[in-house]
């Protein structure tokens, strides 16, 4: 079996293929894109790091491959919907470099309160300004960690090592998970006004996108200092910049930036109280090779014993059971990402119900499929279908599973529960045929709709009008209604409606709908 090595990899990632029995290792990093055409047809497996772009294209073209192993964490450089369509297996490495990421945060915070890359520079261009670097000290700081995941609480951790008090928000953690961190759980709000030191630790989508921007980095403690080591866009940056300029920000600590590498004349590369590193959260030798001999015994498996492990779009299960089962994960995980997008926050409980049809399949795997739909929002492309169950666990997510035979009014259902601090709220969904799977029924409304694309869910009184308001609003901003289903239970109470849209719909319109009076909520989800 051939494996194909495109990017840099370690010794000792290569000496996994090397002793592997069976395997024949073609190392060739750096290839151009045409000599890449040529080399990928014959192979069975690809292993890549984020220099190589794995499209449409070359998925077409790879005759013979069965897995692609990602070393790290980020898959953008890879088509997971192609992956999907030709059957090849996704895997990546998603803990092998969360302890370089938190120990690099740590070390931008450390070096932004003492000021050390400044004073280093002092020196070497012959000058002894003792005095000019006064620094501060983080022991007995408030520490502001935004996201507690895996990275976020080893984080916490060590901060909590260097005597910080330390302060999280994260809103899909309980309190007593956080209690348990050693830490105090706030709202977004009050994280900004008392943290001396704000760092971020989520993933980036339309909710996190700009999170620190002109608005909030109002909000903040005078004085206070960032630090980025997460994902570039999660700060504004020339709101940032402006910020510190002002002195509201008394400096920040910036590993990634929304456009890698950054523009030169970006106004926070030129700041004296700004450190930069080029996205070297990863950059150990230790985590380098960690992922690499990971991801290298992960294809050797895959390939030798048929084991997978850290894939993103497949649960470790026979190929035959997986063609059986498959539209049954792919509606379990939309189940999971709509509920995570609709209704999440503070989950200590999530009950699954499954009747009819699909109790004479193992539903174990589709569990999972759900857990990862409903974390990989809140967590990012460090959830897969190995490590699910272990991130709700971690979490304080209780996973309670119930099955019956029969069912009323389809042949088959499964039904989400999730219950947090905003009480309990619930989705199903059914097969109709191969793949054709429907969401039926949202906090006991009866509705029916493709879970596939953008979907704006209004919650609204059952009034005149309502309808041609949202068609105006979403006209007006060229926003086509490809779908729309609306529910109540009875007339002039309160009604749900379920809208596909052909693309996603700026905030401005979102809030031009939400100021409406007969509007009670308007949230949008991709699934």
């Amino acid at each position: 079996m051939k494996i194909l090595v495109a990017d840099k990899f370690s010794p000792e990632g290569l000496r996994v293929f090397e002793d592997a029995e069976g395997i024949d290792l073609d190392y060739q990093p750096g290839l151009a894109p045409a000599q890449f055409l040529e080399a990928i047809p014959e192979v069975d497996a690809l292993i890549v790091r984020g220099g190589t772009q794995v499209t449409e294209e070359v998925l077409r073209a790879a005759k013979k491959l069965r897995v692609v192993g990602r070393a790290g964490i980020g898959v953008e450089n890879i088509d997971l919907a192609a992956a999907n369509r030709k059957g090849v297996v996704i895997m990546n490495t998603p803990f092998g470099s969360t302890t370089t990421t938190a120990e690099h945060t740590i070390a931008m915070m450390l070096s932004l309160a003492r000021q050390i890359p400044e004073a280093s520079r002092s020196i070497k261009a012959g000058h002894w300004e003792k005095d000019r670097f006064l620094g501060g000290e983080i022991a007995g700081k408030t520490l502001g960690v935004i996201g507690a995941g895996k990275i976020g609480r080893l984080v916490v951790e060590r901060a909590r090592g260097h005597q910080m008090r330390v302060i999280v928000y994260d809103p899909y953690l309980t309190e007593e998970t956080t209690r348990q961190m050693g830490a105090e759980q706030v709202d977004f709000d009050e994280l900004l006004s008392r943290s001396d030191f704000i760092t971020l630790h989520i993933p980036l989508t339309s909710e996190t996108a700009g999170l620190l921007a002109e608005d909030t980095l109002q909000k903040v403690k005078p004085g206070c200092r960032i630090v980025n080591c997460a994902v570039g866009g999660l700060i504004d940056e020339p709101a940032l910049a402006s910020a510190i300029e002002e002195g509201r920000v008394a400096g920040a600590a910036l590993d990634v930036f929304a456009k890698e590498p950054p523009d030169r004349d970006n106004p926070l590369l030129a700041m004296e109280q700004v450190i930069c590193t080029p996205h070297l959260r990863a950059a150990t030798v230790d985590a380098q090779v960690n992922v690499t001999v990971q991801v290298a015994h992960q294809i050797v498996d895959f390939l030798q014993k048929g084991i997978v492990v850290n894939a993103l779009n497949v649960p470790s299960i026979s190929e035959d059971l997986l063609a059986e089962i498959r539209p049954y994960l792919e509606l379990a995980e939309r189940l999971g990402s709509f509920q995570a997008q609709y209704h999440a926050q503070g989950l200590h409980t999530v009950t699954i119900e499954y009747a009819g049809s699909v109790t004479e399949h193992p539903t174990g795997h589709l569990t999972i499929a759900l857990l990862k739909g409903l974390l990989t929002p809140m967590l990012g492309a460090m959830v897969n279908y190995a490590n699910a169950p272990y991130l709700a666990r971690e979490r304080g997510i209780r996973v309670v599973e119930t099955k019956s035979s029969t069912t009323e009014g389809f042949a088959n259902s499964i039904r989400l529960i999730v219950s947090g601090i905003d009480g309990d709220h619930s989705v199903s969904g059914t097969l109709f045929g191969e793949n054709d799977y429907r969401i039926v029924c949202v906090d006991d409304y009866q509705v029916e709709t493709v879970p596939h694309g953008h979907i704006l869910v209004l919650h609204n009184h059952d009034r005149p009008g309502v309808i041609g308001l949202v068609g105006q609003v979403l006209a007006e901003a060229r926003i086509n209604i490809a779908m729309m289903n609306l529910s109540r239970h009875k007339i002039d109470g309160k009604s749900i409606s379920l809208l596909g849209v052909d693309s996603k719909i700026p905030e401005e319109v979102l809030a031009r709908l939400r100021d409406n009076e007969n509007i009670l909520s308007a949230v949008q989800m991709h699934l």
